[in-house]
Formats: structure tokens, sequence, C-alpha cells
């Protein structure tokens, strides 16, 4: 954000995801006076206010405190549960700029729900991010709403960059996006599960084989994230013929592993638009 003047920023909501994007633009220049946070409690604003120096408002104190804050922010980024997103638009929409950039982490909330509860001409982004984002390493997707031109895309883009790789996406696809990295996470930590399970089965200690498997998974992904890297080349490279690794890739494929995979992976999209329509009626 240095070639441009600095967007005034107003994260609704500050769990989890909002903060690891709120870490990330300040690690990267955002000056703290830029930004206003709401949350529930007063406990809460006062740690975020120590930890980062911002102005944050406590709905707890104060009621209008979503309003105070989007009112003249440049970009309104809302992190509330889903079940309250629709109602925290429309609270804010009648304050709001016309030329306010409402972004949504919400999942299941679809940019034509958040358009109709906004002022008309509202411009609108849909991000669908996954929880390694804390750490500044995860994905993060955009999908455009009517009135998100190019350069409000690439402003949300270097935002949203600040907590890891950012991908544009048409809507019709953040079911299938939040099936692989949106859960995705969650699918690793499970195997990590079965291999440590599996260390115990064969007879290792139940704390070393968590150990074993914990440090595996998380270095084989330090792996992945080096420049260049291909999966299907790692993987390769670490079985050799007649080896060990062999025996255990070619009992995963008579297993229909990948197939498992893409079958939860399948449960896990329907699953997403069953939420969005429960959601939209």
């Amino acid at each position: 954000m240095k070639n441009t003047p600095e967007p005034t920023i107003s994260f609704l909501g500050c769990g989890s995801m909002n903060e690891a994007i709120l870490r990330g633009l300040l690690a990267g220049g955002l000056p703290p006076e830029r930004v206003t946070a709401t949350v529930r409690g007063a406990e809460r604003a006062a740690e975020l206010r120590s930890t980062h120096g911002i102005t944050v408002l406590a709905t707890s104190e104060d009621p209008e405190a979503n309003r105070v804050a989007a009112a003249g922010a440049d970009v309104v980024i809302m992190g509330v549960k889903p079940v309250g997103t629709i109602d925290l638009a429309r609270e804010i929409g009648p304050v709001l700029k016309p030329t306010t950039t409402v972004l949504s982490v919400a999942a299941a909330i679809s940019l034509a729900m958040l358009e109709a509860a906004l002022p008309d001409g509202q411009p609108v982004i849909r991000s669908m991010p996954n929880t390694p984002s804390r750490l500044g390493r995860g994905v993060l997707s955009i999908s455009a709403g009517t009135h998100a031109d190019t350069a409000l895309m690439s402003q949300a883009r270097e935002i949203l960059g600040s907590a890891g790789t950012v991908v544009d996406i048409p809507e019709s696809q953040v079911d299938a996006l939040s099936a692989v990295s949106g859960s995705g996470p969650a699918y690793v930590f499970y195997l990590a599960e079965a291999m440590a399970a599996a260390g115990v089965e064969l007879g290792l200690d139940p704390d070393l084989a968590k150990v074993l498997a914990t440090e595996t998974v998380a270095g084989a992904g330090l792996m992945l994230a080096e420049p260049g890297a291909d999966p299907i080349a790692l993987r390769r490279a670490v079985t050799s013929p007649n080896g060990t690794t062999e025996q255990a890739i070619a009992t995963f494929d008579r297993l229909d592993l990948p197939v498992i995979v893409a079958a939860g992976a399948r449960s896990a999209s329907n699953r997403a638009k069953a939420i969005s329509e429960e959601l939209d009626s």
C-alpha cells in the first residue's frame, strides 16, 4: 500500500480471520490510525487496542459501534458469523459512502444476498479465506460483485495478500474452492491423526507417534511451499522403486484414497450450497 493513498479500513468483527488480515496490513505499513475495528466485548476491545494500537469499538458499550466504524470508511471488511452477516449489512448500509467497498469473508453468504441488503450500487467483494491465513500462509479467494471494478478488485487483492495467496475466481466456483482450501486444513490434520494412530498400532509410544506425524506433515508442507514445488514430483522423489513408500502408496491406491478424498470434497461442496440456500430462505 505504498504507492497509493492509504485507505481507511474498518473491520466489523475481529475474530481470528479478520485479525490475521489486520496483522498483515499493519506489518505491511498501514498506519494504525487508518484502522477501526468492532467487537462485542470491552475486554476484547482493550486487548486489540493494546496489541495493535488501533481504534476499537465494543458493541456492548455502544450499540451504534458498527455504524460509527463503517461511516466514512473506504473499505469495510465484514467478519461476523454468516448468520449475522446480512443483518449487519442492513445495519450499516445507510451510513456507507457510495464508494465504500464492502468485503465479506463470511462463508455461505452470496454476493446477491449482500447486494440485496446494501444500498443499490454499493461495491461488494466476496472472499473465502482459510485458517492458515492466521500465519500469513492462507489461500483467500476474491469474487467480484456487480459494482466491483478492476481497481477495487486490485485493492482487495492487496489488502488480503497480507494473509496469504489471493486467487480470483467466479462466485460459481466458491463452493468448490471451499471444499479444497477452506476445508482442506482439516483434511491435513485428519491425515496427521491417522498417521499417529498408525504409529501406535505399529508399537510406537503415543506421544512419540504424535510428534512424528505432526512434524512430518508440517515439514512436508514447508517443502510444498518452496518456489516451483510440485506435489507429484515431491511424492515420486520419496517413492523409491520396490521400496517401503511405494508399498504404502500402492495400498492407498488399492483402497482408492483419491476417490475417497474426492467424495469428501464433493460432500463439503454440496453442504456449502445447502447452507447458502438455508441462509437465503
